[in-house]
């Protein structure tokens, strides 16, 4: 990695709740920065993929990812100084994009905004859904290529995973997200911290609320699962496009409201009340 665009020089710090310094966006500045072309096949002879294959520019700001000063590299809990809390969805294959549509028609009804982690194969059969995500002002993030175990695959193959998918997001929206995370792990090891920084996220977002909603509990054990343990400073994770996740979400957002919390998007989280 010889290019200074592609470092970098986070380290893990103090506690979020105490951070000394507001989020600073990166990307917004002139000097260009790429992406290396990332490949499923990885052999002699493979053939770049075709969206990999694009050259990245800078971000623009308002879709660069965050570089939080004092913050560890992989974010499971954010301040909770002012009630607010991170309502994240993931969006991966399988999803039923009439139930997306209709979530993000109860999210605009509520006047609430989230952030949404993309499977890229999830963005290039929903391209319509993807473009409504951004153009609603909801974030758009990276949840890989093919939502793959990270952990059984080799360092090339996890940093192809991770690259691919922030190529579909610049394709999409002009910048690559501003956040990435890891499937089916809350947590990420080193190899995929290395691969994240190098295509230029600077934290993984984790979470410390996950009602498994993936496996289709019933409407009420979301809602039970979610309240039980979210604060101040939470970040829940969801998914998108599940019908029963659909159904718990008015009476859940309901309750969070009477307990003075406030859904935003992960970025909203850690910038400054008022920002």
């Amino acid at each position: 990695m010889t290019d200074p665009s592609r470092r970098v020089l986070l380290r893990a710090g103090a506690a979020l709740s105490a951070l000394p310094l507001a989020p600073t966006l990166l990307g917004g500045c002139s000097a260009p920065a790429s992406l290396p072309d990332a490949r499923t096949d990885t052999g002699p002879g493979a053939a770049p993929d075709p969206v990999a294959a694009q050259p990245l520019a800078v971000t623009p700001a308002r879709r660069a990812p965050l570089r939080i000063p004092g913050a560890p590299v992989q974010l499971t809990h954010g301040p909770g100084t002012d009630g607010r809390l991170a309502l994240t969805f993931n969006a991966e294959p399988g999803a039923d994009p009439a139930v997306a549509a209709r979530t993000l028609d109860l999210l605009r009804g509520r006047g609430l905004r989230v952030t949404v982690l993309a499977v890229g194969t999830w963005l290039a059969a929903e391209p319509a859904l993807a473009r409504r995500l951004l153009d609603e002002g909801h974030e758009l993030g990276n949840h890989t290529e093919h939502h793959k175990d990270l952990s059984l695959l080799t360092e090339p193959a996890v940093r192809a995973e991770i690259e691919q998918c922030a190529h579909r997001l610049f394709r999409l929206g002009g910048g690559i997200g501003p956040w990435l995370r890891s499937p089916r792990h809350r947590e990420s090891d080193p190899r995929v911290i290395r691969a994240a920084q190098r295509a230029g996220y600077p934290h993984l977002l984790a979470y410390d609320t996950d009602p498994a909603d993936w496996r289709d509990p019933p409407p009420a054990t979301i809602r039970a699962r979610v309240l039980r343990t979210v604060g101040p400073g939470g970040i829940v994770t969801l998914h998108l496009g599940r019908p029963h996740t659909l159904q718990a979400l008015p009476a859940l957002l309901t309750a969070l409201s009477r307990r003075n919390l406030r859904p935003v998007p992960a970025s909203e989280l850690f910038l400054p009340p008022g920002t």
